[in-house]
């Protein structure tokens, strides 16, 4: 079988709901991760053989198979087919899955992963709102119900529910949220993201250009500190979590270019990295957060490795508790994780997230000469994906 490599990466400073990329239509700014995708890596665009694309929120200006939309507006020509991916969190880490499938297959030689998100213009949960506004119902069905009696499924639920079992009080995730803005700080003034940053020009709301460009993420807190942090108001009375340390609200995209043998071959360029193994795992969806745990040890077994082979680790931040139960659970090395700050810092633009966090595993293992970086998240109905790669 073929191998997977990956040979471009690109993504968008993330943006603030309502912030400097609030005035870019969702497939208008994935279009432009496509086309700097495109000139990174020096592809003839019509070699491109799919876009694959995560979105969690599929409606609205993200309706309508946002992936092909992108391709229309991008520099692709129309020949290039695309499809839109949606798990939940990790939409665009299976996007970079099936596109690595499909080159590793031999089907396609040349397919971009990517994802979008614009929590500004498409509101977290606007999917499940709309049909309970029309008396439709929720997403959640009868036969759900009966198999989970009286649960109301909630990512909230599920973060107080991992700081409760992992016994994680409210101050350690305090630390840990100042830490990820400590690091996202410090990797932004050093210019660490400056290689994976596509610069996109900051748009009015009504779509016109200010001249003025994008290019540090906006959720970064310069001047954040532990006081500040610990003083934000706790999402559940009695909870031990805030939104200070929760993943930001985001706008962005981002996206890899993955191909094989023949692909490098027509590139005529040295790949970045290699995929090493990937896989995704179902587990408990009430506290439906915890799922990278187990995924990771699987993950781990299925390749051979241990997680001291391992030199860098990308674990979403969707909440503070999850890559501290992540650590404590895998016995892992927090000098390893999220070394340039994660989603509490950065933001957490969904469906965009997966493709990003890859963007940014494989650039810092290129700065810091490593050579394994694995990267899991946690996803909404209690599931996780894994991606093991291999610095080239």
């Amino acid at each position: 079988m073929a191998e997977a490599y990956i040979v471009a990466t690109a993504r968008t400073a993330g943006g603030k709901r309502g912030g400097k990329l609030a005035g870019w239509h969702p497939a208008d700014l994935a279009a432009q991760v496509i086309d700097a995708l495109v000139a990174r890596s020096g592809a003839d665009p019509a070699a491109i053989e799919d876009v694959i694309m995560g979105c969690v929120g599929q409606v609205g200006q993200q309706a309508s198979n946002i992936a092909r939309n992108a391709v229309l507006a991008s520099r692709l020509p129309e020949s290039v087919p695309a499809t839109s991916v949606d798990r939940q969190c990790g939409s665009s880490q299976q996007a970079l899955h099936f596109a690595a499938q499909a080159v590793m297959s031999g089907t396609m030689d040349m397919a971009i992963a990517a994802g979008v998100e614009s929590m500004t213009r498409v509101p977290m949960f606007t999917p499940n709102v709309l049909p309970a506004k029309a008396g439709l119902g929720g997403y959640v069905s009868p036969g759900m119900q009966a198999r989970y009696p009286g649960i109301e499924f909630s990512q909230f639920t599920g973060a107080e529910m991992i700081a409760k079992n992992y016994g994680l009080q409210k101050d350690a995730l305090d630390r840990y949220a100042f830490e990820s803005h400590q690091r996202a700080i410090a990797a932004s003034r050093a210019g660490a993201f400056n290689d994976e940053i596509v610069p996109v020009e900051i748009r009015t709301a009504d779509g016109a250009g200010t001249g003025e460009m994008h290019t540090v993420d906006e959720g970064i807190r310069f001047d954040a500190t532990l006081e500040g942090i610990a003083s934000v108001k706790l999402i559940a009375e009695g909870g031990r979590c805030s939104a200070a340390t929760a993943s930001q609200i985001c706008d962005g995209a981002s996206g890899v270019l993955v191909v094989n043998e023949r692909g490098l071959k027509a590139l005529g360029v040295k790949p970045l990295a290699r995929i090493h193994h990937m896989s995704v795992m179902g587990h408990d969806p009430v506290i439906m957060l915890e799922a990278p745990l187990p995924a990771t040890e699987r993950a781990l077994k299925k390749a051979g490795m241990s997680i001291d082979d391992i030199d860098l680790f990308e674990v979403n931040e969707a909440f503070a508790p999850v890559p501290l139960a992540w650590l404590q659970a895998l016995k892992a090395d927090p000098a390893k994780l999220n070394v340039n700050g994660g989603a509490i810092a950065l933001g957490h633009p969904l469906g965009a997230s997966g493709t990003k966090l890859m963007t940014t595993l494989v650039n810092a293992l290129g700065q810091r000469g490593k050579r394994y970086g694995l990267q899991t998240m946690c996803e909404g109905g209690g599931m996780a994906n894994v991606t093991i790669v291999e610095r080239l």
